[in-house]
């Protein structure tokens, strides 16, 4: 069965406090956006890649992949204006319309290659495969006039990224007017009505956004050597 990945790159780094977006922050070595396609590869080395960027970062990117003989092949897409519609260029730019397909957030260089292919297994069977982690904290509900009340955590997961679909699925949930309440692919997928199968994810796949999150990268990278 087809099998690609989208990987979704077009913040600013605003939390970050610096002029170089995140994505292509060095860490190990090398720019977080390469360890990132890299995961995908490693899980199937057959996965069509594809990465969407802002069209006005396409020389920075292609100066980096010259600079770290960054040879893996991908395909680089112009963003949109929002994440929505930068997944649905990704999505649009496809080169086949059956199979399964991995949107992920370019950021979190961390995934395992077992929720990789996790997910494509899941996906192939149900329709969709969302990676999730437990909480580790204590929930409270805060209400407008500042009232708290406890949640029970257990009945609560954080989402992450891949998030898992069949192509052909996924493409028409995208075909809808962009909604508020898309905060992620599942929440576009389950606006059909589709029910979103979740899989266990990987604690340390975080979403590198703040310095402190970068100082962590680099920790867990030195950790792997």
């Amino acid at each position: 069965m087809n099998r690609a990945a989208v990987v979704v790159a077009g913040g600013r780094g605003s939390r970050m406090g610096g002029p170089v977006p995140k994505q292509y922050l060095p860490i190990g070595g090398k720019p977080v956006l390469m360890h990132t396609l890299e995961k995908f590869y490693e899980a199937d080395p057959s996965t069509f890649l594809i990465l969407v960027l802002p069209e006005s970062d396409f020389s920075i990117w292609k100066n980096l992949c010259d600079k770290f003989k960054f040879s893996l092949v991908h395909h680089v897409i112009a963003g949109g204006t929002s994440r929505f519609q930068s997944v649905k260029n990704g999505l649009n730019a496809l080169p086949f319309e059956d199979g399964l397909v991995a949107i992920h957030d370019g950021v979190r260089p961390f995934v395992k290659n077992e929720v990789i292919i996790e997910s494509f297994s899941r996906a192939e069977k149900s329709g969709s495969a969302i990676a999730v982690v437990d909480l580790k904290d204590s929930l409270r509900k805060v209400s407008g006039n500042g009232a708290s009340k406890f949640q029970e955590r257990q009945l609560f997961r954080l989402v992450q990224t891949p998030q898992t679909f069949q192509i052909g699925k996924i493409k028409k949930a995208f075909e809808v007017d962009e909604l508020p309440k898309f905060t992620d692919d599942a929440t576009v997928y389950e606006h059909q009505g589709w029910k979103v199968s979740l899989i266990q994810g990987n604690p340390e796949n975080i979403k590198i956004t703040t310095p402190e999150d970068l100082e962590y990268a680099n920790f867990l990278l030195s950790r792997e050597k």
